[in-house]
Formats: C-alpha cells, structure tokens, sequence
C-alpha cells in the first residue's frame, strides 16, 4: 500500500515530461483496450447507432476524466479559480493558461480512441448501416419491398454470418463504402490535428513571448507553492506531534529521553529548537486560524521584507541607558553568544 502511495504521489508531481509520460501510456492503453475488445454489432435496426457511437464516444469521455484525474495541475487550476481574493488578486490569464495545458494533455488519449475507431471502421459500418440509400445497391434489396424490410436488411450489414447476408452478393460492397467514409473521416481529423500542431509551433515564436512566459512562470509558481506548503505542513505536524507525544509521556520523559534521544542535559536546548520550529504554534485552534487565513486570505507576492532582514553571523547586544534599550551590532559574534549589560 506504502508504495502504491509513492507511485501516486510520483505521477502527481509537477514534471511535464511525467505528465507527459502518463498521457502517453493513456493513449496506448487506450489503443490496446480497443484491440482487445469484441465488438459485435447488435444488427438490430433500433439499436445499431446506439451501440456503435456509445462505443465510439463513451470510452473518450472516461478516458478524459482519467487524464483530469492523474494531471495534479487540474486541481491546482480549480483551487485558484474558487479560492477568494483575499490579499492576493487572481490572474484570469494563468487560469486560462493552465486549463489550456490540462485540456490538451486530457485530450490526447480520447482523441486516439476516436481515430483509431474510425480508421478500424466496424463501429462507423454498425452505426450507419442503416442510414445509406439502398438506391445506390440495386442488387442489394432488388427482391424486397418494403421498407422496414429494407431497414432490416440493411441493419444486418454488419453481421456476415446472419442468414440474410451469406447469400446477399452486395454487402461486402455496402460495408467497404461506410469503411470509406469512416477511414476518410479519421484521417481527415488526424491531418487537421496535425495541422493545427504545427501552425500553433510555427506561428507562436512570431508574436510577443514576454505575456506567454509571465503565465507560464506564475502557474508553475502557483503549483510549487502548493507542493511546498503541503510538504511544510507535514513536517510541522510530524514536530507538533512530537511535542504533544512528549507532554502526553512526562512522566516517562526522562526514560525516553535517554533511549531515544539526547541525554538529560541536552534537553533544555532541544525544547528550544523544537519550539523555535513550531513557529510560536502551541495549540490546535492556533493552526486552525493559520490554515484558515492560508485557504482564505493568500499573503500577497511581495518577499522584499523578508530581504531586509539581519545578515548572518551578526549578533545583538542590548544595553540599557537611562530607560531606553540600546541596540548594538557585531557581525563576528554568533547569535549564541548574545548577552545583555545593564550601565
């Protein structure tokens, strides 16, 4: 189960040549469902087209939501879509960017399907046999009548081994006309598709890429963000439940202090780094807020505070004069040997 885990996780990852892989593999598996699948045709006239484009477009629509499914970036694009504003403004054109990469990796494998349908031609031939113009076959239904007898002959097409059909000379020519039209259909949508590939290549490096390469740098920011604040909050749990499991045992804490960590005179710095890491979270209530304020109000993308901050390596000395604190600054000093003097 643990690695059925990492394997999930790994195809959830934010790499494009993983997703890329994932979507590739769907289109295979999409092909050799096809190819292993019995078809046969109802060769009823009420129920032929039913069967045959359920057939043809039922299996691209579980395939679609297959490749929604394993593309993490979907529920990225409709977390950012639903989330409120709060203090940072949605950017419509990431959105869009994003659905776009989704859809298109979606698309692949029940695009497959349909052409590989289509160029294989038994679901076009069971779907539309009962639609041709039996004029264009005379000796197909020269003996017949009526037309529910001819919409019956004709839906039996599809099945050579029916009783009508050893002996009907015209159905191979009947069923090579609907393969026609299907294969001319798949390789029309498969050189459009091709078309369209290369004129999207060829045509992008002309216009302005400076719009193209903001959108794309702030939805693989918005992705990261997200992998790196899921990361950040299983280790923060993983300290907090730490320190929980310790208060829970204090009566215990000076046994398993000893067999599993540091020894007892150690304990007063590793507190202190435990909670220096709990950022100041001591409670429940306190991460709820947290976790609220993160959903509902993002903070801005602004980080140049955080570049005003203290050097490494520097020290402060406080020094008391008259009431007022003093701060003094030695950059050779560590922040362990900080001290306090009274004057």
């Amino acid at each position: 189960m643990d690695r059925f885990r990492m394997i999930f996780h790994y195809f959830q990852s934010n790499s494009e040549s993983v997703t890329n892989g994932i979507c590739a593999l769907l289109a295979l598996a999409s092909v050799k469902i096809y190819t292993s699948f019995d078809f046969s045709c109802p060769c009823l006239a009420k129920y032929n087209m039913v069967y045959g484009l359920g057939i043809m477009f039922i299996p691209p629509v579980a395939l679609f939501l297959c490749g929604l499914i394993v593309n993490r970036q979907f529920v990225v694009m409709l977390e950012e879509w639903k989330r409120p504003t709060g203090e940072r403004k949605k950017n419509m054109a990431i959105i869009r960017f994003m659905c776009s990469s989704v859809l298109q990796r979606a698309m692949i494998a029940p695009v497959v399907w349909i052409i590989v349908s289509l160029l294989d031609g038994k679901c076009f031939v069971c779907a539309f046999s009962s639609s041709i113009n039996p004029d264009n076959f005379p000796d197909f239904a020269s003996n017949v009548t009526s037309f529910d007898e001819v919409q019956r002959l004709l839906s039996k097409v599809p099945c050579k081994d029916d009783e009508l059909m050893r002996n009907n000379t015209s159905r191979k020519a009947v069923s090579r006309y609907l393969r026609c039209w299907s294969q001319a259909f798949g390789w029309s949508i498969l050189l459009t598709l091709i078309m369209i590939a290369f004129l999207a290549r060829s045509l992008r490096p002309c216009f302005d890429q400076t719009a193209f390469f903001q959108t794309r740098y702030w939805s693989n920011y918005i992705d990261i963000e997200q992998k790196i604040f899921d990361e950040t909050c299983c280790e923060h749990a993983r300290d907090f439940a730490h320190q929980c499991i310790l208060h829970f045992f204090e009566s215990m804490q000076e046994e398993i202090k000893l067999k599993r960590f540091h020894a007892h005179t150690e304990e007063t710095e590793e507190k202190e780094g435990e909670e220096d890491h709990l950022r100041g979270i001591t409670s429940q209530e306190q991460m709820n807020k947290l976790l609220q304020s993160w959903c509902r109000s993002k903070p801005p993308l602004d980080v140049c505070q955080a570049t005003q901050r203290q050097p490494a390596g520097t020290e402060r000395m406080s020094m008391t004069w008259a009431g007022r604190t003093i701060k003094r600054w030695h950059p050779q000093s560590t922040a362990s040997d900080s001290r306090e003097t009274n004057v």
